[in-house]
């Protein structure tokens, strides 16, 4: 199963695809949407088009995105939310399955901590992957977004729970 991950940004937006098999992932390919446009909305519709390009290149079933998060700029934090709607709403037109997760579980699915550094994500990708060339920190947080949702799919492929009856499981356990 190939799984779209998506780093959204409202400047540049990253993205990694990965082939989920039984035993391992593989790499696909990555890369960083520079966004063109002047105005927000050319902005937008650049990331809705970039997207709707690769899902139409590369035919992923699934695809992950990283949650917005509050940061000590709302304006920033509603910009980011603006370019997660445009990459998500590509994904659904596109009929992809879609999953959110949040930057500390992305962090911890990867490296093992919520609290890792963009260095040590970027690090682990590209361990994880076997990845030799150097990754800017869009495209490898969009490969790490698509690792933690294989690593959740797995889970729920064991356990047959939804992948958000586990989070809520989990989370009550703490």
């Amino acid at each position: 199963m190939i799984i779209l991950g998506i780093d959204p940004g409202s400047r540049i937006t990253g993205f990694g695809l990965i082939d989920n098999q039984a035993d391992r992932i593989k790499y696909i390919y990555s890369g960083a949407v520079k966004v063109a446009g002047k105005s927000l909305p050319q902005r937008l519709g650049h990331i809705y088009t970039a997207i709707e390009e690769i899902i139409r290149q590369y035919h992923p079933e699934q695809m992950s995105i990283e949650n917005v998060f509050m940061s000590r700029n709302a304006d920033s934090a509603l910009k980011l939310g603006q370019a997660r709607g445009a990459a998500i709403c590509a994904g659904y037109q596109s009929g992809l399955e879609i999953a959110e997760y949040a930057p500390r579980e992305i962090k911890k699915s990867v490296v093992g901590s919520g609290a890792a550094s963009k260095e040590q994500v970027q690090h682990m990708v590209k361990r994880l992957l076997g990845i030799r060339q150097a990754l800017q920190a869009d495209e490898a947080d969009g490969l790490a977004i698509a690792i933690c949702h294989a690593q959740f799919y797995a889970t729920q492929q064991k356990t047959g729970l939804e992948a958000s009856l586990f989070k809520r499981r989990r989370t009550r356990r703490r």
